[in-house]
């Protein structure tokens, strides 16, 4: 059962991570219907708009891409019918996985208030 809570975590990170990027792919990011929140200085910027999409297109991606590689161990355990196991190391290493994961996925968000403030001064 753990397992699949553990699958299920890494497949949602996934399509969460996906579907923030596609909203930078689409240039969306600082659309206040579509897009997040972000400072004024960035939305009114035509170049900190176009690098605000930019960092989210592609940090996202990748954090997509991150957390779908883990479904495949993962599902190979679920898959083995109790035939195989991961141990607690194993698991402690998802966990700090699943961290990295969400630390790439945060950090263009990050940067953006950064760019935001920079615009500001």
């Amino acid at each position: 059962m753990a397992y699949i809570f553990i699958f299920g975590c890494f497949l949602l990170l996934g399509v969460v991570s996906l579907l923030a990027a596609r909203v930078g792919h689409r240039g969306r990011v600082c659309d206040r219907s579509e897009g997040y929140e972000v400072p004024d200085a960035v939305r009114s910027d035509p170049v900190l708009r176009k690098r605000a999409n930019g960092l989210v297109a592609f940090w996202c991606t990748g954090a997509a891409a991150l957390s779908f590689a883990p479904l495949v161990p993962i599902g190979s355990v679920i898959l083995s019918d109790g035939g195989m196991s991961v141990s607690t190391w194993g698991l402690a290493a998802f966990a700090l996985y699943g961290l990295l994961v969400v630390t790439v996925g945060t950090y263009p968000f990050e940067k953006i208030k950064r760019l935001g403030d920079s615009a500001g001064r």
